[in-house]
């Protein structure tokens, strides 16, 4: 299994700005490689996808470092840099520092921008040309009300592959449908984008959810999308404030019980490995 997203965090060495709050206390704690190890040893996850979680170039230097030093656990880094600035600068001295090879795409927290067309700007879309230019995928990180602005950047540039994180968190613990359902399937269309199963379970209510909560919101995207541009990902440690590592590896299992066997390999290994280039054996979820 490849688990295509999850997090390390420290917050005696940083602040988390999107951290604060009560309701994230439980979480505001050292993550580390060691906790890491733990959690996918349990679950029998070989290979995993590390993402940002700060607007800094430091944090991703660190996590390539951390990476580096995984014994091939951490197949690849989801970093960050400044697509307003000289990304492309950016993105050459992160593949010269220690554990560059294993930088695989850039993110930034799109969804916390207040404008829901950032990610349509000029100086962003310079960002991103820059991105395609060095051969990184780059992972979309919003809300469905930033959809549209994302699916006609994604349309624009063919060129340039593109993930979506936690299929833009649609609204389990409501029961909604629509207009997430629409929107995913318009994005689905377009072939440059791959979406991650991830982050589900922070959408419903953390202390109370069963797994048909989620059912109907798990085969949409499935269903437009395929198995073979579909990944799982745990979002642990963020999880963690619903569920635990392995309540998130069953849930997916759970969710993807009426795939074939070569459909849920691609879903818990396949498409991670081919759209970020993961040098990674995996195998069926079992």
């Amino acid at each position: 299994m490849i688990d295509a997203h999850h997090h390390l965090w420290d917050p005696t060495h940083r602040e988390y700005p999107w951290m604060s709050g009560e309701a994230l206390a439980p979480i505001r704690k050292p993550y580390g490689l060691e906790e890491l190890r733990r959690e996918t040893a349990a679950a029998g996850v070989r290979g995993t996808v590390l993402v940002q979680t700060v607007s800094d170039v430091v944090e991703t230097e660190e996590f390539l470092a951390t990476a580096a030093e995984s014994d091939g656990l951490i197949a690849g880094v989801v970093g960050w840099a400044d697509l307003t600035g000289d990304t492309a600068g950016q993105v050459a001295a992160l593949r010269a520092s220690t554990g560059g090879d294993r930088l695989v795409g850039l993110r930034h927290q799109v969804q916390d921008e207040p404008d829901p067309e950032w990610i349509a700007r000029p100086d962003v879309l310079r960002g991103l040309r820059a991105v395609e230019e060095a051969g990184l995928v780059y992972d979309v990180l919003v809300l469905g009300s930033q959809l549209p602005a994302a699916r006609q950047v994604i349309a624009d540039m063919p060129g340039l592959r593109f993930v979506l994180d936690h299929a833009a968190k649609p609204p389990i613990a409501s029961g909604e449908f629509e207009p997430w359902a629409s929107e995913i399937a318009e994005l689905a269309k377009l072939p440059n984008v791959a979406c991650k199963l991830s982050g589900l379970v922070t959408e419903a209510s953390w202390t109370e959810w069963e797994t048909p909560q989620f059912a109907p919101y798990a085969a949409h995207v499935l269903d437009v999308f395929g198995p073979e541009r579909v990944m799982f990902g745990s979002d642990w440690p963020v999880c963690e404030l619903a569920a635990s590592y392995a309540q998130v590896v069953e849930l997916a299992r759970e969710l993807t019980a009426s795939l074939s066997e070569r459909e849920r390999a691609a879903v818990f290994g396949g498409t991670a490995q081919e759209w970020y280039g993961l040098a990674v054996a995996y195998g069926s979820a079992g």
